[in-house]
């Protein structure tokens, strides 16, 4: 019950804020005090002329009137100066002389918005009359159970249903029932899964099929239905929080036993609050169908707040099972994923430590009260104290709105709460949409997460470079020079030298050296690219006495 009375609620508070909001932007010619007056009066006699007039069905020409407020308001807004006696009588005048398209208030009562209906008009058609379909299939779909102003997402999705005729419609609706469901609960699936109408589109009478008998399973054996008491909203609801977990099974079905045996949790929790748990738990970059079984078992997870906790990495990783030996090398390779985190940014933290798929191994089958009882047992650690210095820092220097979104994007990208990550801001140019870029960039590139995380850490100015230069100096690594990205293991802070002026001329000259047979020594890229420029000629004279002048005169003119 209380789930029908807050759906309700919701689509009411709704409705009346779109009306309102409608009545104050229109171009309405009136005082104030008449616009609802005046709109109402406009609808009633807007619902006259489409029955009495254009013989569409009362109940029909009701809907459409009262929900196309804004092709309304721009009828009336047509027929200049106002008053409030003869208004009735002039728009009535105004309807038997201009007849209006028919479609674009059909279109917006449906519930499409209003932006989108220019470009769905037909540009031959003006009446319901000249479309032998289009009103009979929304008249049959609302006898039916079908709420009018919601139609328009059947429309969207499965624009085809509206060319059917009346009968044919009704044969597939009449299909539907023969798996048990009730109209309620067919309109719900219908407008959560619009592609079940969709066997004329391609759909595959196997793939609808396997939706309405995992529904089935759901509403019908394990008796969900049992539990509602519905409506259509009710009934949409319900459908639309099971499909953000068929949504993980893509489509493959398998999910509705699950689904049924933890039906509490389709009856208890909010949709907003199963997308957003289905989507944190996704980042960890298992296989989705994992997700949706750890929460479907692990409900507990849903009433967390994954927002506010500050946790300790290294606690956490104690509490969910790590050995001693694993917080060692933790400790020693990624210390700037340690220290405290916002448990929003623990996907990535893991992710920058090579431990996501290990992290979501710990707590699922069963074991998520691990990281619930955690988090309640220690919800805010302290910050480290160099770190809490820092963001005094930070909050009084000229700019820290700035700063602060830096900081953030390196929270958000997997380092932690902690003095390291303080240097290496300090490090960091540009805005933080700009680092984000290039961060994004070098993973596009085929950089590891967790690699790209230690690079950053050792050679903070990569990220100081635009998109196009990091991308141009990787390709130019793996292409040209014919080396694998581990090289960045050993060597981050190729990413850091000039390419144009260091790295080609160096290499080229390198490999000149090499077919000419004057050296079988095959130095490595850091030798040949870090060396100073003075060691670097050195180096070419003990090659060949006349090498050096041929490195300034072919391979680097700007230094002869």
């Amino acid at each position: 019950m209380r789930v029908m009375l807050l759906t309700l609620s919701r689509h009411f508070c709704t409705t009346s804020k779109n009306i309102t909001t409608t009545l104050k932007s229109s171009n309405l010619k009136t005082p104030c005090r008449y616009k609802k007056a005046t709109l109402s009066q406009a609808q009633q006699s807007l619902t006259d002329y489409l029955h009495a007039t254009r013989s569409i069905p009362y109940a029909f020409a009701d809907q459409i009137s009262k929900n196309s407020i804004h092709s309304l308001s721009n009828l009336i807004s047509k027929l200049g100066s106002f008053s409030s006696s003869n208004f009735p009588k002039k728009l009535d005048k105004f309807l038997r002389y201009n007849p209006i398209n028919e479609f674009e208030f059909f279109f917006e009562s449906i519930g499409i918005q209003y932006a989108q209906i220019s470009h769905l008009l037909p540009h031959d058609k003006f009446f319901f009359s000249e479309d032998g379909s289009l009103l009979d299939s929304a008249c049959v779909l609302c006898e039916f159970g079908f709420p009018w102003d919601r139609l328009g997402v059947l429309y969207v999705e499965s624009g085809f249903l509206f060319r059917m005729s009346g009968s044919e419609i009704k044969g597939r609706l009449c299909w539907f029932q023969r798996y048990g469901f009730c109209n309620v609960q067919i309109v719900g699936i219908c407008l959560t899964f619009p592609f079940v109408f969709g066997v004329e589109e391609g759909r595959l009478v196997d793939e609808i099929d396997g939706l309405l008998c995992e529904l089935k399973l759901v509403f019908l054996d394990f008796d969900l239905g049992g539990s509602v008491e519905g409506n259509v909203d009710v009934w949409h609801e319900i459908c639309r929080k099971v499909k953000v977990f068929y949504d993980l099974s893509d489509g493959k079905g398998k999910i509705g036993e699950l689904v049924g045996r933890n039906k509490h949790v389709i009856l208890e929790y909010r949709e907003e609050d199963l997308i957003e748990k289905v989507e944190y738990f996704c980042r960890f970059g298992v296989e989705k169908e994992e997700v949706g079984q750890l929460i479907l078992q692990g409900s507990e997870l849903l009433n967390l707040d994954f927002e506010k906790p500050v946790i300790n990495v290294l606690k956490l990783l104690k509490h969910v099972g790590m050995s001693s030996k694993g917080l060692g090398d933790v400790r020693k390779n990624y210390a700037h994923a340690l220290g405290t985190i916002k448990i929003e940014n623990l996907p990535n933290v893991m992710r920058a430590m090579g431990l996501l798929e290990w992290f979501f191994d710990r707590i699922k089958d069963g074991n998520h009260m691990l990281l619930v009882n955690f988090i309640e047992s220690y919800p805010n650690e302290e910050h480290d104290k160099v770190y809490q210095s820092g963001l005094k820092t930070i909050h009084n220097a000229r700019t820290p709105t700035h700063n602060m979104s830096k900081l953030n994007f390196m929270h958000a990208n997997g380092f932690g709460e902690n003095a390291m990550t303080m240097n290496i801001l300090t490090h960091m140019h540009g805005t933080s949409e700009e680092l984000q870029k290039r961060f994004d960039c070098l993973l596009h590139l085929g950089i590891e997460f967790s690699k790209l995380c230690k690079i950053i850490t050792k050679q903070p100015k990569v990220l100081s470079q635009n998109p196009e230069t990091l991308e141009k100096k990787i390709n130019f690594l793996r292409q040209e020079m014919g080396k694998s990205l581990e090289i960045l293991d050993t060597f981050p802070a190729f990413i850091s030298f000039d390419l144009e002026n260091r790295i080609k001329p160096r290499f080229r000259f390198h490999m000149w050296v090499l077919e000419k047979g004057l050296s079988s020594k095959n130095y490595s890229i850091a030798s040949m690219i870090a060396t100073s420029d003075k060691n670097f000629v050195g180096r070419a004279f003990k090659i060949h006495p006349a090498a050096p002048k041929h490195w300034f005169e072919q391979f680097y003119p700007k230094k002869f």
